[in-house]
């Protein structure tokens, strides 16, 4: 019994340590790919910062990004389905595309459909076995919101499954006040269906001094 007892232990010994070891290099993969916002650009103030919502699970599928381009600023934030090594995967594969297509696109439209082109590749390396990640390939998707704010301050927005932001305006009295965006049409996930010929975007009033858009995920 002593010995069996042993054996018992030393084996979840070594389950945790690996467990923990694969959870350090989870972490660390999440550090290079979701980089530190940048403190400004363009005049527009920026912060950020990732949290779990469940104990434990450090690793997840969020993404954000925020970069100056000839277009504007250009904002991305999103949900991969599920977490882990898996999730991290999807999430360089979207936000790789992503830092390509924002200097190179003209329209917000256009990035919208490299970033769908992109999640489409990698989903298919990894059906075909190219990828060690597998897991539900089927099942996997990427909710999105794209943001592009121009010189003038006005925003447009495109939104695949993912949360509207909200607005905190200043007041001359009082606290800000915080109010949802009009919503406008959204789209499907990404990697669930293709998307439309006609991709249906939102404008927003210009951003005024002091205004604040607070983004976010579902988890």
């Amino acid at each position: 019994v002593a010995v069996a007892c042993y054996l018992t232990a030393g084996r979840k010994l070594r389950l945790v340590r690996e467990l923990e070891q694969l959870r350090a290099v989870a972490t660390a993969a999440q550090d290079v790919v979701l980089r530190p916002l940048p403190a400004r650009l363009e005049g527009i103030e920026l912060a950020g910062g990732h949290l779990s919502a469940s104990r434990g699970a450090a690793v997840g599928g969020d993404l954000y990004e925020a970069l100056a381009t000839p277009y504007g600023v250009r904002v991305i934030i999103g949900d991969v389905r599920g977490h882990g090594l898996a999730a991290i995967g999807t999430v360089a594969a979207v936000l790789g595309s992503f830092r390509e297509a924002a200097h190179e696109e003209s329209r917000l439209g256009g990035v919208l459909r490299r970033l769908d082109r992109a999640l489409e590749r990698h989903l298919r390396a990894r059906a075909s076995g190219e990828c060690p990640l597998d897991s539900h390939v089927d099942e996997e998707f990427v909710t999105v919101l794209l943001l592009e704010v121009g010189a003038d301050g006005e925003v447009t927005a495109l939104n695949c499954g993912h949360p509207w932001p909200y607005r905190l305006y200043e007041q001359p009295v009082g606290p800000a006040m915080a109010r949802q965006t009009a919503p406008g049409e959204v789209l499907p996930p990404l990697g669930l269906f293709p998307l439309p010929a006609e991709l249906p975007s939102a404008r927003w009033s210009t951003l005024g001094v002091g205004d604040t858009l607070v983004l976010h995920t579902d988890g």
